[in-house]
């Protein structure tokens, strides 16, 4: 349901705030008084087509916004779920266009940017718009077959027949994806096969790059590490006469042979004595060291290679060498997928069959409530034409078989609402039918009979009822006010007796000056409303009787 339509800056509308509720809502006012302004605003928050000249003049941009409640539509809060627009603790759903002077546009739902595209899918899912013209969603075949379902499928189907196509969809294109790549497939087996064999006969070991870079370093700076460790014994042996190991003990023999020794000198001779016996300890480390070690230029040869080796296949697979490993584990995941593909393949297809099978039984029983359904929707529709002054006209619900095997979301048939309005005519697409009138009223007979059943809440009806006499007024105005009890109606009209069913009623005013034109909108209720209804019957005749006229009328309701 539309809550609230807010316009800035729109054609002749500088600010307004329009909040709607349920029931018929008519909008009336003097002809160029501005309500197709209304009307257009609402569109372009929907998605319509946008160019500069819809900014008012002096300023920067338009910028609307309609808010909506989506509490009671499923399709709307699903698509909304689906595209990240929903928000977490509301069911209320915000569209809004900026357009600006230099004719640029920009959409949002909920405070997301979107596309126009977007916005017109949501729009369509939240209110239908009715007019001389344009009747948007109702010549659209989709909608023909979203009305006769909702009106005589069950619910249960539908939603199966949709969750079992979805399926279908995903086994069917994974499946196809495995067949047209079983060639490139089979060369990337050969290809897997040979990397993998190749980097088999490495038989790397864990941790195995890491101890021979280790290795490698120490071998290739054997000399440098002997020649270091001669140096070094040669500056510690004792039996050196300037060896540290030396002039520690001479140190020593100093400091023992002083006359007299504080603490602190004590403590100092107690530092050295421990120095000389590391100092020891680390002399005999260093010539077991010096000792033991070789160099093994074969050893380092050997190692050499091996990393040689081991460099070499990891610039293959533009990897470091501790990563082969990994490496080595993935592409044997890759190649038991591949050589799995036809084993996949083979149960896709069979899972495919399985699904067709299953589709083919739900489709089949929507098919058959939609035969029973489609003759008692278009009986109901033409009872209503008749009441509508179309006495001649017939509305016939086609059904026609689709072509093709393969499962479609929308069942095995395509829906179509096809009317004659004249004897011997032949049934017609609705959008064939010339005249906008009859068009106008064939739409509200539809509307009517689907209303208990439709999921779209809000419908808006510009002017439908031109070109009708009085007793027909009456009768749209009736039949609107019905629709109003079922679901939101906004109406625009010039008609008093359809004015005269509103719940609510808009008053459109233009008011200029020497350097401006802006519109107004306001409430109207109790002895204005009276007059409102009086103008229409009459122009601005609010004698007596032309007010009783129009309380009359208005206690019809």
């Amino acid at each position: 349901m539309l809550n609230l339509l807010s316009i800035l800056n729109y054609a002749t509308v500088d600010r307004l705030e329009i909040e709607f509720q349920p029931g018929m809502s008519v909008i009336t006012g003097e002809t160029g008084a501005g309500k197709s302004i209304i009307l257009g605003a609402l569109g372009l928050a929907l998605g319509d087509r946008a160019d500069k000249t819809v900014v008012r003049s002096g300023v920067n941009k338009t910028d609307i916004c309609a808010e909506f409640d989506t509490s009671n539509i499923e399709e709307a809060n699903r698509w909304l779920q689906e595209n990240d627009l929903a928000l977490d603790d509301s069911r209320n759903c915000i569209l809004r266009r900026v357009v600006n002077a230099d004719g640029r546009s920009k959409g949002y739902i909920n405070d997301s940017s979107v596309t126009m595209a977007n916005l017109k899918t949501l729009g369509e899912m939240l209110l239908d718009i009715h007019s001389q013209h344009e009747h948007q969603s109702l010549l659209q075949r989709l909608t023909h077959q979203r009305l006769l379902d909702e009106f005589s499928v069950d619910k249960k189907f539908r939603d199966k027949l949709l969750s079992t196509f979805k399926q279908w969809q995903q086994n069917f294109r994974e499946m196809n994806r495995l067949s047209n790549q079983s060639e490139e497939y089979s060369a990337q087996t050969q290809l897997l096969a040979y990397q993998l064999s190749e980097l088999d006969e490495l038989k790397l070991g864990e941790n195995e790059v890491t101890s021979l870079e280790a290795e490698f370093k120490n071998l290739n700076s054997a000399d440098e590490t002997l020649s270091g460790v001669s140096t070094a014994l040669s500056l510690c042996r004792e039996d050196e006469d300037h060896s540290v190991l030396s002039l520690v003990h001479s140190a020593l023999v100093a400091l023992r042979e002083l006359p007299t020794k504080t603490s602190r000198i004590d403590a100092i001779i107690g530092l050295l004595e421990s120095s000389e016996i590391q100092l020891g300890e680390a002399v005999t480390d260093l010539s077991s060291f010096q000792d033991e070690f070789e160099s093994n230029p074969e050893r380092l040869e050997q190692v050499n290679m091996r990393l040689n080796d081991l460099h070499t296949i990891a610039r293959k697979h533009k990897v470091k060498p501790a990563e082969l490993i990994k490496i080595t584990a993935d592409l044997r995941v890759q190649l038991s997928r591949f050589q799995n593909s036809d084993e996949e393949l083979e149960k896709l297809s069979a899972n495919d069959g399985l699904l067709r099978a299953q589709y083919a039984a739900i489709a089949k029983k929507i098919s058959e409530q939609r035969n029973k359904g489609a003759k008692k929707l278009a009986n109901q529709i033409n009872k209503q034409l008749q009441e509508l002054e179309m006495p001649h006209a017939r509305l016939e619900v086609s059904l026609a078989a689709k072509e093709g095997s393969d499962p479609s979301i929308n069942g095995l048939e395509t829906i179509e609402f096809l009317v004659s309005t004249n004897p011997g005519q032949d049934p017609k697409p609705l959008a064939k039918i010339a005249s906008g009138g009859e068009l106008s009223r064939i739409s509200l007979a539809i509307q009517v009979i689907t209303a208990q059943t439709s999921q779209i809440p809000s419908l808006v009806f510009d002017e439908v009822d031109v070109g009708i006499g009085g007793g027909v007024a009456i009768v749209v105005g009736e039949l609107l006010r019905g629709l109003g009890e079922k679901t939101q109606v906004l109406c625009v009209t010039h008609q008093a007796q359809v004015a005269g069913q509103g719940h609510h009623h808009f008053f459109v005013s233009k008011q200029s000056d020497k350097q401006s034109t802006l519109t107004h909108i306001e409430e109207l209720k109790g002895e204005r409303l009276v007059k409102e209804i009086a103008r229409m019957l009459g122009g601005n005749d609010f004698s007596e009787e032309s007010l009783a006229h129009a309380e009359k009328m208005m206690a019809l309701n």
